[in-house]
């Protein structure tokens, strides 16, 4: 009973150092060695060299000039500790209620676009955490960011298309554009959007205006 013992304990011991402590050192130090920038998180950093996301996780982009991304059930949005979907089933009518004010809000922020709004900027992803969506769901919100940003449809168009992704392999996904970075390519090449104007509360009854004061 006690050489089981101790056999049972050794074996739980060289399991533990070998798994625990010598593969996962092993594995990130191969990792650190070949892809370090994928190791480290896929960091982004802008032209000053702040980093400012990551290639792999979306982010929620308020601003007209901006590409946005698709919806995310993860958390408040692109929580990574919160990774997930909604789990919404086709007939579920929570599912039916925010798409169809997903679908009111994206006409009213893009009044000149085309009429069919791409599927995937009214659709969740499994993970929450997409940071991509696909060609033409970045090129229907062109005419809505080159006039935020007060340029040419044409060279909104072109920063996009020159991001476009092709399938991996040739055969794997489908085509796709990275919404962090056709953002910062287009602040790069354009500059940062203005913010919109603050709300300007009314002045009271019997008040001067401010500049009369």
């Amino acid at each position: 009973m006690r050489r089981e013992f101790i056999i049972a304990v050794r074996l739980t011991l060289v399991t533990l150092v070998l798994t625990g402590l010598v593969y996962p050192l092993a594995v990130t130090g191969v990792a650190q060695a070949l892809f370090p920038h994928r190791a480290n998180g896929s960091l982004v950093q802008n032209e000053k060299g702040d980093t400012v996301g990551s290639a792999l996780i979306g982010q929620t982009f308020a601003l007209a000039g901006y590409l946005q991304g698709r919806p995310s059930a993860a958390g408040n949005g692109y929580d990574a500790t919160s990774s997930s979907g909604s789990n919404f089933g086709p007939t579920s009518k929570k599912l039916q209620d925010r798409v169809i004010a997903d679908l009111a809000r994206l006409h009213k922020d893009n009044p000149e676009a085309a009429p069919t709004v791409p599927n995937d900027l009214v659709t969740t992803s499994a993970s929450g955490l997409d940071p991509e969506i696909s060609p033409e769901a970045a090129l229907w919100q062109v005419p809505r960011m080159a006039k935020a940003r007060q340029v040419a449809p044409d060279r909104i168009r072109d920063v996009i298309l020159a991001r476009v992704e092709g399938r991996d392999l040739g055969f794997l996904g489908e085509p796709r554009v990275n919404v962090l970075a056709v953002n910062l390519a287009l602040d790069q090449r354009f500059g940062k959007p203005a913010a919109p104007p603050a709300p300007t509360s009314a002045p009271a009854p019997g008040s001067a205006p401010a500049a009369l004061k």
